[in-house]
């Protein structure tokens, strides 16, 4: 496991530094961002994607199931001197907001990929009921099959955590190796619950067309942004051939960025 999986405060740095370069301008080709902004992030963790946009004078909100992460957000923001707006909830209870209430934007990233396959369409639909009217989303996401799309990443294992494409294995299989990589009980069911959430190029593009939302941009990198910080790479978008390759672009595909709206 990373330093940063552990050590909550480099993570909140490490992501406000990838949301101000990558993931702020490229909302910002499709909508004003600045004073006044109503931003909301589903699944905010500890707030570093939403610190950019607070820094820009916009109206920031970041909901999550973890109450730990909300406790943690408040403090990190508090540090820094911004107000924000952080709640502990499940997004899908939370009723639809009024038009007054509801927002410019929407950050939904690392997220989709964890909500279980009979909650995707419906977490989908509600997202853009959220959204105020000329609103978009912002979605990223890693691609299934690629080397990490199972995020083995965050095992305490070290050779675990640097094995690429083990969860593409049978759930047998898998768990054989996480087990004899000493992996505990409560780590390895998080891992094979991630294998039964995973999410495709396909099925995402699917599900947005099943609930009447279009497709605005689309963006697959083959060195996801995030790695700039995590591991000294220079991020690089997909080939548009590869890119174009039903199926085979999920091996490749690192990070996934859409901007949505619905039609």
């Amino acid at each position: 496991m990373q330093k940063r999986h552990y050590d909550r405060l480099s993570y909140f740095e490490d992501s406000a530094c990838t949301a101000r370069e990558f993931y702020l301008p490229y909302m910002e080709k499709f909508h004003h961002i600045g004073n006044g902004v109503k931003v909301l992030e589903v699944g905010c963790g500890e707030g570093g994607n939403l610190l950019p946009f607070a820094e820009r004078g916009c109206e920031v909100t970041g909901l999550d199931l973890s109450a730990t992460r909300i406790a943690q957000a408040k403090d990190f923001f508090e540090q820094r001197g911004y107000n924000a707006r952080f709640v502990h909830a499940d997004f899908l209870a939370l009723e639809v907001a009024s038009a007054e209430e509801r927002y410019d934007l929407l950050v939904i990233h690392d997220v989709i990929e964890h909500i279980h396959p009979y909650r995707k369409s419906d977490f989908i639909r509600h997202a853009h009921d959220f959204l105020a009217p000329g609103g978009i989303i912002f979605w990223g996401f890693p691609a299934w099959q690629m080397p990490f799309g199972g995020h083995q990443q965050i095992c305490k294992s070290r050779l675990c955590s640097h094995l690429p494409f083990i969860h593409l294995f049978p759930n047998r299989l898998y768990d054989s190796i996480l087990h004899l990589c000493g992996e505990n009980v409560e780590r390895r069911k998080e891992l094979l619950d991630i294998k039964c959430t995973r999410m495709t190029i396909e099925r995402f593009e699917q599900l947005l067309a099943m609930n009447g939302c279009a497709i605005i941009h689309r963006c697959l990198w083959l060195i996801n942004p995030h790695y700039k910080k995590k591991f000294s790479l220079k991020p690089r978008q997909l080939a548009p051939a590869i890119a174009r390759l039903t199926y085979v672009r999920n091996f490749v595909s690192t990070a996934c960025f859409y901007i949505t709206h619905k039609k």
